[in-house]
């Protein structure tokens, strides 16, 4: 029986073959998944999360960009919800390889993914100093930092303010959940 063995794709042919592709998608070293639409909660949590980072960020030597831009972390190529890089890059640039601060916003498709090996992407990239995963349906956000060589994670929710030292900014969660309408049962429980 003969079998026909396919040599792996590497991180340059993935990123040669995406350019010639109609939807983006990502890469963990090994599979190729195309990215889907989102929510209209999804929607408005990242446009408020860009407009405060952007707000936040101006005029210092960070940057925030959404999920147009990919990353490149642990041997994967990524298209966090939103992300910060503080280097300077090439307005050519399509990767970038040294983010500082990652948000990814969750779904019942993403979540094991944004919780299980995407956390350990960022954790295993030395750039990244913090990663917020923020929920859809509640005024929430899961945030893991580098803290004495450890990677630890805290929960936030309601009223509390995101701290993000590592640029230089804070971040009320309301703010980020401004105009999302979260139901009845999760709003009543946020308040």
């Amino acid at each position: 029986m003969n079998v026909a063995l396919r040599k792996p794709m590497t991180i340059t042919d993935f990123l040669a073959w995406e350019e010639r592709q109609p939807v983006k998608h990502e890469f963990d070293g090994f599979a190729v998944t195309a990215m889907t639409g989102v929510t209209r909660a999804h929607s408005a949590i990242q446009g408020n999360l860009l407009a405060a980072l952007i707000r936040r960020l101006r005029g210092k030597p960070c940057r925030a960009h959404g999920s147009d831009l990919k990353i490149e972390v642990a041997g994967s190529i990524r298209y966090p919800d939103a992300f910060v890089a503080c280097s300077d890059g090439s307005p050519q640039d399509r990767v970038v390889r040294d983010p500082v601060v990652i948000f990814e916003i969750l779904s019942e498709s993403t979540a094991a993914l944004d919780h299980g090996r995407k956390n350990e992407e960022y954790r295993d990239t030395p750039s990244v100093r913090r990663y917020v995963i923020l929920e859809q349906d509640a005024v929430r956000a899961t945030v893991f930092a580098r803290e004495d060589g450890r990677w630890v994670g805290s929960l936030h929710s309601g009223a509390a303010v995101l701290d993000l030292p590592e640029i230089a900014i804070t971040l009320p969660l309301a703010e980020l959940y401004e105009g999302v309408a979260l139901g009845e049962a999760n709003a009543a429980a946020q308040s």
